[in-house]
């Protein structure tokens, strides 16, 4: 019949719909298809740390620590309350009855107390305008109380089952690898869809950079994303005089700042030094470099959840990031489990109820001995 399609074109052109929409799905966007040339050239591969894996990591108690005081993002110290005005929902004082007074010597005048500080207008504006959140930096007050010093985990590997949906059922797998050699770190993921030996679409994210004590400083992000054989790259550059974007524009310098490898780890960083904001109520914020923008990012806490993963049943954390889903904006949850050294076991990417790829732990975490 005219116009139907031989299984074999059908199948190519299944193959390129599922790539194209995977290309938006997984975050490239279209700025990936307007890349030049010129910027592909310029994003050279991170040369790996090479480690061993020899041992797998089992769940654990995590190690005791003193609470520290979650740094506040939007906190003012509230005027004494013999400073502020009376509201007016308060009652009036009772008033005693008025007597004649007794000739008294006039009383030596008292010094005058100094002003009390009120919070600005602004201030006051800002703090009702959007609910208090932790940093994800370093905490830092004269009464915490010491703690024994962090130690980064050794190299590790997460390998994860990869599903979802798009209009139908996808499938694959993926990983996460942190590798520390020294002072260094590198983060490396990687997802493909379909087939090892022949992929659909592969995408893949290194970062590299130092270890300071407040957490991860990176220092360039490289990403290649692969369908059939058209390939994509590109990178991001982090140092003193701020973040230069996949597009070459420069970006300020901003405190603490992650791209989006890094931030699974400098979150297992942050709740393993504070693990009083791993709770639910809690939020946790840090700047986030995205190919195109530096933004704030804030995750909320929102419950305990247990997995039911291959190694057995796991309890996780849930942190969902508070930016609502607009049209074409992607989200991701994570799930991060405390007794596996705060590392994420689930990352659930979505675009909405049916457009998504869910990550989920397939076996225990790989580790070098140090």
């Amino acid at each position: 019949m005219a116009g139907r399609l031989s299984p074999a074109r059908r199948a190519a052109a299944a193959a390129l719909l599922l790539g194209v929409v995977l290309l938006h799905l997984w975050g490239s966007d279209a700025w990936l298809l307007q890349m030049a040339a010129a910027t592909q050239a310029s994003a050279p591969a991170i040369h790996r740390i090479e480690v061993a894996f020899v041992r797998e990591l089992q769940p654990a108690a995590p190690p005791a620590l003193p609470p520290r005081p979650a740094v506040s993002v939007r906190r003012a110290q509230a005027a004494p309350a013999a400073a502020r005005p009376a509201s007016a929902a308060e009652p009036p004082p009772t008033l005693a009855p008025v007597r004649e007074p007794a000739p008294t010597p006039a009383p030596t005048p008292a010094p005058t107390p100094a002003p009390a500080t009120e919070p600005t207008a602004e201030l006051s504006a800002e703090l009702s305008a959007e609910p208090e959140v932790a940093a994800a930096g370093p905490a830092s007050a004269a009464s915490e109380p010491a703690a024994p010093p962090f130690e980064w985990p050794p190299s590790t590997r997460l390998a994860y089952t990869l599903h979802g949906n798009y209009r139908g059922e996808v499938q694959g797998q993926a990983s996460v690898e942190w590798l520390r050699e020294g002072q260094r770190y590198q983060v490396h993921l990687q997802a493909l869809v379909g087939p090892a030996a022949m992929p659909l679409m592969a995408r893949r994210l290194s970062s590299e950079g130092l270890l300071t004590p407040g957490g991860l400083a990176p220092q360039r992000l490289v990403g290649e994303q692969r369908i059939g054989f058209s390939t994509r790259r590109w990178a991001l550059a982090f140092g003193p005089e701020g973040v230069t974007l996949a597009d070459g524009r420069p970006h300020p310098p901003v405190d603490g700042v992650q791209d989006e490898a890094s931030q699974f780890v400098q979150l297992a960083w942050l709740f393993t030094t504070q693990p009083q904001l791993l709770v639910p109520g809690q939020s946790v914020a840090f700047p986030l470099a995205l190919p195109r923008r530096v933004d704030r990012w804030v995750y909320d806490v929102v419950a305990q959840d247990s997995l039911a993963l291959p190694f057995g049943e796991l309890k996780a954390m849930h942190l969902k990031p508070r930016r609502a889903g607009q049209a074409g904006e992607l989200t991701a949850q994570i799930w991060i489990a405390p007794t596996l050294q705060y590392l994420p076991v689930r990352i659930l990417i979505h675009q909405d109820a049916q457009t998504y790829i869910d990550l989920q732990l397939e076996r225990a975490p790989q580790q070098a001995l140090r």
